[in-house]
This record gives structure tokens, sequence and C-alpha cells, in this order.
């Protein structure tokens, strides 16, 4: 009997099957097999293996923690010259950490995960912050924390972090009553919370450039790291639509209209489109 070999969306899926072992540097990886599926995702962790004993090398038990950062980010941002891709920085390739590693370029998440990889390594405690707007990195020194800046390496005062957010409040929309302290946005991410961060980043990309086979990929990608929400689900039905998957894309909206109910403000649109991709007449306007 001859097997299947696993599809790129396969071995993601039992990359990020159970929180507990979600290894958030080979699933980011990972996430490049859609472009090019006979990526090597352990030769990729190998080389930063690699770095990381670089790093290493210049660790010893007795450096403080303080010291250990400061080695991690002159290695990081200086010797190794890893920056914010400012010149294209919506390209794809800048969310694909193999890419990131050749070019030594990206966004903020993308030389974050990185940067978390070998801030482990090196002994540190480190977080990924999902900050608005910039994904931002912190590190645990004692009883505080120092927040970096990973597309910079810049360490981020209070005042600084505060600077960046009221332009948020601003741009955002938000009420001017919704006072959130900082620390509410300086919350540390999940790896799972990180990777659909990533994907949405792809997911913005390909749906601005109307991309749909690769806006498809990524959405795949979404529904299986967050099988129950909804929005991932309604928003896959809609590029299956678009694809002329009529089947399967009103099993999604089907799936987001039982879930959010008629409530939901696409409510109406969505069952018309529904009635439309099942053949059954739509329901009368009220």
């Amino acid at each position: 009997m001859k097997y299947a070999a696993p599809t790129p969306l396969d071995y993601f899926a039992t990359l990020v099957a159970e929180d507990a072992s979600l290894n958030l540097l080979e699933a980011a990886v990972s996430l490049a097999q859609d472009e090019e599926p006979g990526l090597d995702v352990q030769a990729v962790l190998a080389q930063v293996d690699g770095l990381a004993r670089r790093l290493r090398e210049r660790i010893t038990p007795e450096t403080v923690p303080a010291e250990r950062l400061r080695l991690l980010t002159r290695f990081f941002h200086g010797e190794l010259g890893f920056a914010g891709n400012l010149n294209n920085y919506y390209a794809p390739d800048n969310s694909f950490v193999h890419r990131v590693l050749e070019t030594r370029r990206g966004i903020p998440i993308t030389l974050a995960v990185l940067l978390l990889e070998l801030a482990e390594q090196a002994g540190l405690r480190a977080a990924g912050v999902a900050f608005p707007g910039h994904f931002l990195v912190k590190c645990r020194m004692g009883l505080g924390e120092v927040v970096i800046d990973p597309f910079t390496g810049e360490v981020l005062s209070a005042s600084r972090l505060d600077e960046r957010l009221a332009v948020y409040r601003h741009g955002s929309g938000l009420p001017a009553d919704l006072d959130l302290p900082l620390e509410f946005f300086l919350r540390a991410a999940t790896p799972r919370q990180i990777l659909a961060r990533m994907l949405r980043n792809l997911k913005e990309v390909h749906r601005a450039a109307r991309d749909w086979p690769r806006l498809l990929a990524v959405q795949q990608r979404l529904v299986v790291l967050l099988p129950g929400d909804a929005v991932e689900r309604r928003d896959r039905g809609l590029v299956l639509d678009a694809l002329g998957n009529a089947a399967a894309a009103a099993d999604d909206l089907a799936f987001y209209l039982a879930e959010q109910g008629d409530g939901a403000p696409d409510a109406a649109e969505l069952r018309a489109r529904l009635a439309v991709l099942t053949g059954l007449r739509p329901p009368p306007l009220q």
C-alpha cells in the first residue's frame, strides 16, 4: 500500500495541534512551504541553532541577564546585521523566516521570532508582545522588564512606549473613555497568537493583491490554527467563493452564520449569498 506524503498543511496541523508542544520557530518557518513546498524546515532550524551556538560561546554561567541581553542585541542587530526592511516592507518574503535569515531584513514579528529563539538559547526569559501596529519583544530582568523593538534593536522606555500607544489610540478611533493602561498592551503573546498575527500579515498582503490562490493557502492555515474562529471560517468561505468552489464556500459561510447568528453585521448579506451557493431561494428582505 502506498501512503501519500503529508502536505505542508498537514505538517503545519501537526505542529500546532497542542499548545504544550507548539514550537514557535518550527511552525513559523513552515509558513513558507506554501510558496516553497520543498523547503527543508529542519535545515533552517539548524541554521538558527548555529547562530545560537556562536552567541552562547560568549556567555558564561556567571553572565548576568542584563549582560546576556546586551550581547544578544549586539550580536543580532550589530554583528549579524538584522534590521527592518524599510525599502520593501510589505513584500511576502518579510514574513518568511528563511528569507529573513538570508537577507537579514524583515518585519518586526519575523525578526522577533528569531530574536526570541536566540534569547531563549542565551538563557533569557523573553516573550513576544503583540503591541498595536508593531510587534515587540520583552525580557524579564529581575523584578522588571526590558522592552525591545526587534526592527531596530532599540530599548524602549515607558515614555517612548506611551508615545507609540498615543499614536495608535489617535489613529484607531478608540473611544476616549477607553483608557487602558500601558501594561495591558505589553502582555506576553502565546506562540499561537504570534503565528496568527504572522498569517494575518500575509493575509492582508494577498488580499490587497487579490491573489486568491495564495490567500486561500493562508486562510487554510488560519482555520487549522484557530479552528473555533468563525471569522476566519467566513473569510475562507469568501475566498473559496471567489475561486468558484461553491460547496466548500457554503460550508464555511454556514458555520459562520450558525456561530454568529443574525446579530452579525453581515448576516443578511451572507445569508443571501449562501442561498445562491446552495441553490435555495434567498430569504425575503425584512
